[in-house]
């Protein structure tokens, strides 16, 4: 056991993947934190978390150049109300005093990799198409063929094949509007970039690959025919693939800088096929870190997490038997430990839908490189 991350890197590494079982326990957001130091004195110049790539913009200016102030960024810079999380203050408070007196290449950057989606909502592809149309100084009526914005967001909209407007001709018209932006950004990039610079040439690739993500998730979400548990799996599958290309542009960036740390839930970030259950729902899907690890190889590292119990959450202790009580001897708070075989114990049982805690399993625990265990996550806190 250790509180050591350099102990389970491996001089491969460029893409270390930490995952937490639930977004409710604040301790995985404390401790990731505390692991981020260590690995910025190893290296890393950069850190991922599953929070929307272009807001993200946002906090990656404040960390960098001081733009915008904390209380800001961390409202608009965040999605799924994750600017909330005291983690997340301590983290970008940290980046930023890390940077201020340091030359531009060895600042530390602060990236989003996931869309803007929430569960039963995305947003209209408007904006984002108008940020790269804009940036590449075009007559193009985005707006005239994307109508009110209001459309695309309503949750009828993902739920319903009908009331989608992802399959309509104009939603078509933009799709090859937007090949063609991208087309335009490169054939222009060296002149674009002396007029403006490298990092809004980058700015502008991100607007418009969020622009095209959302519009592949309404095509997907006006899929005719399908039953629940088909839907919801077409459209994690869809963000996730998003996520993963997100992770791969991201690495392509910072790859002369150093590893990048990321930070996620487990099912997005484990080495095999994710599942969720619940209901009358049955969903299955593959996680960005099997996509980007099956293309990256040995250079996706992914650590699992895990938790014990946690007052926040209302989780007692795990029963014998189950992987999380195998873990729990010897840590009063938290550990990294070698990971466990699949098969030694059982998937505990005694969590609720409410906890969004999903415990460690053979699909988790197969190709982790390690574990993060929390035995208690009140005990994290001093």
């Amino acid at each position: 056991m250790s509180q050591d991350i350099g102990d389970f890197l491996t001089p491969s590494c460029e893409l270390l993947a930490l995952g937490e079982p639930t977004h409710q326990e604040p301790a995985f957001g404390r401790v990731r934190n505390r692991l981020f130091v260590q690995l910025v004195e190893r290296g890393f110049r950069s850190i991922a978390l599953e929070t929307d790539r272009v807001a993200a913009l946002a906090v990656d200016d404040y960390v960098r150049h001081g733009v915008g102030t904390l209380d800001a960024v961390l409202d608009e810079g965040f999605s799924h109300g994750f600017g909330a999380q005291p983690g997340n203050r301590e983290l970008v408070a940290w980046m930023r005093e890390f940077n201020r007196d340091r030359e531009p290449a060895e600042r530390l950057a602060f990236h989003g990799f996931d869309i803007q989606t929430e569960n039963t909502t995305a947003p209209s592809p408007r904006r984002y198409l108008e940020h790269a149309r804009d940036f590449l100084q075009l007559d193009l009526d985005i707006a005239g063929l994307t109508g009110e914005d209001e459309r695309w967001e309503r949750e009828e909209a993902i739920l319903d094949a009908a009331m989608s407007p992802g399959a309509t001709p104009e939603a078509e018209r933009l799709r090859r509007i937007a090949d063609d932006l991208v087309n335009q950004l490169y054939v222009r990039a060296p002149d674009l970039i002396d007029a403006s610079s490298h990092a809004e040439w980058l700015r502008a690739g991100t607007h418009l690959q969020a622009g095209i993500g959302l519009l592949r998730y309404h095509a997907q979400s006006a899929v005719q025919g399908l039953g629940m548990s088909a839907r919801i799996s077409g459209l994690i599958r869809m963000r996730d693939a998003l996520m993963a290309q997100n992770l791969l542009d991201i690495r392509a960036v910072e790859a002369r800088r150093g590893p990048t740390l990321v930070f996620a839930h487990n099912r997005h970030l484990q080495r095999n096929p994710s599942a969720w259950s619940q209901d009358e729902l049955d969903c299955g899907w593959n996680g960005a870190g099997h996509i980007a690890g099956s293309l990256l190889g040995e250079r996706y590292v992914f650590v699992a997490g895990s938790l014990g119990c946690s007052e926040a959450m209302g989780l007692g202790a795990p029963a014998p038997g189950t992987y999380e009580a195998l873990l729990q001897p010897g840590i009063e708070a938290w550990r990294l430990v070698a990971p466990l075989e699949p098969g030694v114990a059982r998937t505990r049982t005694d969590t609720t839908p409410r906890q969004g805690y999903f415990p460690l399993d053979l699909e988790t625990l197969d190709g982790a490189a390690a574990l993060l265990h929390l035995a208690d996550g009140a005990a994290t806190a001093g």
